[in-house]
């Protein structure tokens, strides 16, 4: 199950980006500008955040696996109608449709797919349930702006059409059918309703930061950098690989430092925007500010659905709806944000605008956390519930005793596949 699903966050993500690694063939091709191309993205993921909450709340009481089966044919039905799109119109309706099956599958995976683990490595299991979603940078993005190139961008979601039919089946056949109320992450394990709130305000803004930048990180590339079309490529691998290497990092911190495996990242994206903006021209110092961006924003994008479920006020299904809003009204704006700049000031200034973005969500969270310490309760009862585990720990040290009492929850018994 936590593959299948994995599987299926790589396809989701590939498909959300891959526009930035199409987008100097997909503008000529249709007759429109780079930042037209641009608002594919953006466009998406205003339909995510329009969308995620209304279709949680539709569907909460459907078995999920019923409930993923389809999102993921409708997936695959999307990308088909994207690659046979002879119009801007066309592929932008493929789009939307999209969008609205990640708007829901974001909304309840992530409480699917952890439920059956245990409470104190819950940020393992995040960490490897990104992996795929990492990858998708690695090998999605790069593969398929490859495959663009050699046999045109519309050959590209032909394939993840067939991934998605792919995944459709295995999802069916392998994910266990439960209520979804039954599983063992439905609920926060230490719900607070201020800082998730915070939370969100923060994720925005940082991922805004984060998209900015690489919505057009094509054009900063070819524009500022000076590199060729043909190292595209190998550049936005190189940046997936340390989007990789930072989800790896990101599962050793998660259990026992939530808090500082969201300001780490943070603080690494930032530094790495920033040096962008001041080294654009450098070529070697690029290839190592682009891997940092790549590390900090995957390992940032683990930090934060394990926070999730840890601080959910309620449901966790709303929440992670809560989490998608979030993040993909970060992604919506830094893209409105990246394309209103680029056609007047150029490739450049979107290194600055988004490390000052990833700047203001450091302070926000970094702000929160030393008040959350200032206002901790004073300790309980040892034999206090998982639920009340933040009255018994630093908050930093959120469900991080390994040795401590946790509980393993697992829809009818059946362990995770």
């Amino acid at each position: 199950m936590l593959v299948t699903l994995s599987l299926a966050a790589f396809a989701f993500i590939t498909t959300e980006l891959l526009p930035v690694g199409l987008l100097t063939h997909i503008a000529p091709d249709l007759g429109r500008s780079r930042s037209q191309v641009g608002l594919l993205v953006s466009g998406y993921a205003v339909v995510v955040v329009l969308a995620s909450v209304p279709l949680t709340r539709l569907t909460q009481r459907i078995p999920r696996r019923q409930l993923l089966g389809v999102t993921m044919l409708l997936f695959a039905a999307a990308n088909a109608a994207a690659a046979l799109a002879s119009t801007y119109a066309v592929l932008a309706g493929s789009r939307l449709v999209t969008a609205l099956a990640q708007a829901l599958f974001w909304s309840i995976a992530t409480a699917t797919v952890i439920g059956p683990f245990p409470v104190a490595v819950r940020g393992r299991a995040v960490a490897l349930f990104a992996t795929g979603a990492t990858l998708a940078p690695v090998l999605g993005v790069p593969l398929g702006t490859w495959l663009g190139q050699q046999a045109g961008w519309r050959a590209a979601f032909a394939v993840l059409a067939g991934v998605g039919l792919a995944i459709a089946a295995a999802v069916l056949v392998l994910l266990p059918s439960y209520p979804p109320a039954a599983g063992g992450a439905a609920r926060g394990s230490a719900p607070d309703g201020r800082r998730f709130a915070v939370l969100l305000i923060a994720t925005a803004l940082g991922i805004g930061g984060f998209m900015t930048l690489q919505t057009y990180v094509t054009p900063f590339l070819l524009d500022v950098s000076g590199f060729t079309d043909a190292v595209l490529a190998p550049l936005l691998f190189v940046s997936g690989a340390a989007g990789v290497v930072g989800t790896l990092i990101a599962a050793r911190t998660l259990d026992s430092r939530p808090i500082a495996s969201l300001l780490t990242p943070l603080s690494i994206g930032m530094a790495s925007l920033l040096g962008l903006y001041a080294l654009g021209a450098l070529r070697p110092g690029v290839v190592a500010l682009l891997a940092g961006i790549g590390l900090a924003y995957a390992a940032f994008g683990s930090a934060v659905q394990n926070r999730m479920l840890q601080l959910a006020p309620g449901s966790t299904d709303i929440a992670s709806a809560g989490v998608s809003v979030a993040f993909n009204a970060g992604i919506a704006g830094g893209s409105l944000l990246g394309g209103a700049l680029l056609p007047t000031s150029g490739a450049r200034p979107l290194a600055l605008a988004g490390g000052l973005l990833t700047l203001a969500a450091l302070t926000l969270l970094t702000v929160d956390s030393h008040r959350g310490r200032a206002v901790r309760p004073a300790p309980t009862d040892a034999a206090s519930t998982t639920g009340s585990a933040a009255t018994r720990q630093p908050v930093d040290q959120l469900d991080s005793a390994a040795d401590g009492p946790s509980v393993s929850y697992s829809p009818r018994r059946r362990p995770p596949s």
